[in-house]
């Protein structure tokens, strides 16, 4: 090959590369797609069951995205008791019952609900460090369910949203 086909190939190459490499040259990030989120107030079906039925209000907050095909997010679940079953204090939902704070791992879009797993930092019932966590979470407002399966051993929750609201993005991708 002759040195001006080099030169040509040389600068192709360099070209090629450039153009390629633009958005790291530029400091540009993947984009990240939302494909999950949603805060709210729920409270548990049943409570915390038999005996005593004592219920139990939770805080959740989540949010799923995608980065270059890769799942990221986070998953937060306090839940609340009274400070008294019965008479005064039944109403005041002052007591950490437990917290799931977690990671999230993996993605499942079916319709209007997605699934979520992940490793949790959990207090209170079921208390444990890297503790597995999955969580299905319906679509939509006020009576929209999650089910959440946490703890050491696992344990499983149906929670009933009576405030806020689960955005799923509707082409489950």
């Amino acid at each position: 090959m002759s040195n001006r086909k080099y030169l040509f190939v040389a600068l192709a190459l360099v070209a090629v590369m450039t153009l390629a490499s633009w958005p790291l040259l530029r400091g540009q990030q993947p984009a990240a797609r939302l494909v999950a989120r949603g805060a709210g107030t729920s409270i548990l079906e049943g409570g915390s069951g038999s005996p005593d039925y004592m219920p139990v209000l939770t805080k959740l907050a989540f949010h799923v995205e995608q980065v270059a095909g890769v799942v990221t997010g986070a998953f937060e679940c306090l839940a609340f008791g009274p400070s008294a079953l019965k008479g005064a204090g039944s109403g005041n939902f002052s007591n950490n019952i437990m917290y799931v704070s977690g990671n999230v791992e993996t993605l499942k879009v079916e319709g209007d609900t997605v699934r979520i797993t992940g490793n949790s930092e959990c207090t209170g019932i079921g208390a444990g460090s890297n503790v597995s966590y999955e969580a299905v979470i319906q679509k939509g407002g006020p009576g929209t369910t999650v089910w959440l399966k946490a703890g050491t051993p696992p344990l499983v929750f149906k929670e009933i949203l009576i405030e806020g609201g689960f955005e799923i993005q509707s082409d489950g991708k």
